[in-house]
């Protein structure tokens, strides 16, 4: 099977096909431009791992300013999860349908405004919906941003390049958000945090307004209305049964209910994406192992990662007493594993796939998990840290593998349906992190300093039992048999990194939307 070049591109003007590619200009003005455009790209996912992080330390600061309950608090962190993960994949349709630039500026001016009001929010309960704005925003920005990465790089080396280059902002925000969020939370209070993305998106608007070319897919997918609805009931009742089920009670009516309602929509979801002529989601796919592990490996990890800074952050400034500027000193090993693995994860995929990643990436969380069963509240700095750094290790590791299982394989005209369920995968899987050890957690958010029982304990072994998940999926996953059901899947088309390797002229090129 053929497959035709995805995008649209212009340099200025109206949005044109990709014969305009050849009229950008002289090569030294177009690495200019893919600069500034990267730069443009790589800001946008910045805010958004900065605003995550940040909001994890001013959590304890939140519970005391505006009364809320823990479950307010994992509300307050989910909303923005949940409406990312529900979004996701129908806004990088909305990009490839009215254009990759308009789509990003409209996350910017979302995610800005969602920014301004959590600012001002007077109570628990605005700024839950005010969050979920955000994630909203947030949701048309990411995709939109890997595309115009694709469409603007189009030497196959230096698209790889670029969106490594991206992929590796989400450790740098993670580096550089204790720091600022725990400064800011002391000095300014809790709603500094939400200051601090208003600048950043208006220079990223300024910048994309000049720089940044619209695109659009040749032939855009037909929106999924129905599906998409299937799946935000879906998600929001599971993760609402989850979330109160602990203060309403597991047996309660309304708690049933949300877990049977959730059960029904996937169900129908299912049903109703096989008679669509063109899904939301393209469930043949899941028959693919290397595919469907992927999207199970992205939950387990990506569970494991929120519900680690969810916890440890009321662990830390609760049950330990630190302020917020010392509990993000102390995350700081986290996150340095996490920007030097990144990098070195990449690489070895490139080289020699994705099972020694994955496998070292499922050891180090898993024994971080084990480690942290046994912390309390007298447990020694140096124990925690080496635990911090194990755990950035094992994430840090993930994310090159995951993308690469998913995509790997799949037909080039698909790849971007397989990286958007990707990344649907890891906020699912962030939701449910804060949902699930949260709720699972003993700390609570008047945690008592200075009890010597163990701390978090269970939330610490299901972090032990993801771990151990990603470890079991990535031999299961990466094999040959696993390879041979993929080849399956797709019967005679080609899989996206067989195509895109042999590509030597830049003009058939995978475009992942998310």
């Amino acid at each position: 099977m053929t497959s035709k070049p995805a995008d649209r591109v212009r340099v200025s003007g109206p949005a044109q096909t990709d014969d305009a590619r050849s009229a950008v200009a002289a090569p030294q003005s177009g690495r200019h431009r893919e600069a500034i455009v990267l730069t443009v790209c790589c800001s946008s996912l910045f805010i958004v791992g900065l605003d995550n992080t940040v909001v994890n330390l001013a959590l304890p600061a939140i519970h005391r300013d505006l009364d809320a309950a823990v479950s307010e608090l994992q509300w307050i962190f989910d909303a923005y999860m949940l409406a990312v993960a529900s979004l996701v994949i129908l806004s990088g349709s909305t990009g490839d349908r009215f254009g990759r630039r308009r789509t990003f500026l409209a996350g910017l001016a979302t995610f800005a405004s969602g920014s301004l009001l959590c600012s001002v929010a007077p109570n628990a309960g605005l700024l839950i919906a005010f969050r979920a704005l955000q994630g909203a925003g947030g949701s048309l920005m990411t995709p939109s941003a890997l595309s115009i990465i694709s469409s603007v790089f189009i030497d196959r080396r230096e698209r790889v390049r670029a969106i490594g280059v991206w992929s590796s902002i989400t450790g740098l925000s993670m580096a550089v958000g204790p720091l600022v969020g725990g400064l800011l939370v002391n000095v300014a209070g809790w709603r500094s945090i939400f200051w601090l993305n208003v600048p950043l998106i208006a220079a990223a608007a300024v910048l994309s307004g000049l720089f940044v070319p619209e695109s659009k897919a040749q032939r855009p997918r037909t929106f999924d209305p129905v599906g998409q609805l299937l799946v935000i009931v879906a998600l929001t009742s599971l993760t609402f049964g989850i979330i109160e089920g602990r203060m309403i009670g597991w047996g309660s009516p309304i708690i049933v209910t949300c877990f049977a309602l959730a059960g029904v929509m996937i169900v129908a979801l299912t049903a109703y994406e096989h008679m669509h002529r063109e899904p939301l989601l393209e469930l043949r796919f899941f028959a693919s192992i290397p595919f469907s592990g992927a999207t199970v490996i992205a939950v387990c990890s990506f569970c494991a990662w929120s519900g680690f800074i969810f916890v440890n952050a009321l662990y830390l400034q609760n049950a330990r007493g630190f302020s917020p500027f010392h509990a993000g000193l102390l995350a700081l090993p986290t996150a340095a594993m996490v920007v030097v693995s990144s990098p070195v994860a990449g690489r070895i995929v490139a080289s020699r796939g994705p099972r020694l990643p994955l496998l070292v990436s499922g050891l180090g969380i898993a024994l971080a998990g084990l480690l942290l069963t046994r912390i309390t509240s007298h447990t020694s700095i140096g124990y925690l840290l080496a635990a911090y750094a194990l755990f950035g290790i094992g994430f840090g590791l993930v994310n090159a593998p995951i993308t690469n299982a998913a995509v790997a394989g799949m037909p080039l005209a698909q790849a971007g349906m397989a990286a958007a369920v990707a990344t649907a995968s890891r906020q699912v899987g962030a939701c449910l992190g804060v949902a699930v050890l949260g709720s699972a957690a003993t700390v609570n958010a008047d945690g008592a300093v200075g009890s010597a029982a163990p701390v978090g304990q269970a939330a610490w072994w299901i972090t032990a039992c993801c771990g151990s998940a990603v470890v079991l999926l990535g031999v299961l996953t990466t094999g040959s048999r696993a390879h041979a059901t993929a080849r399956r899947v797709l019967g005679t088309e080609q899989p996206a990194s067989i195509r895109e390797s042999a590509d030597t002229s830049g003009e058939v090129q995978a475009d992942p939307r998310v």
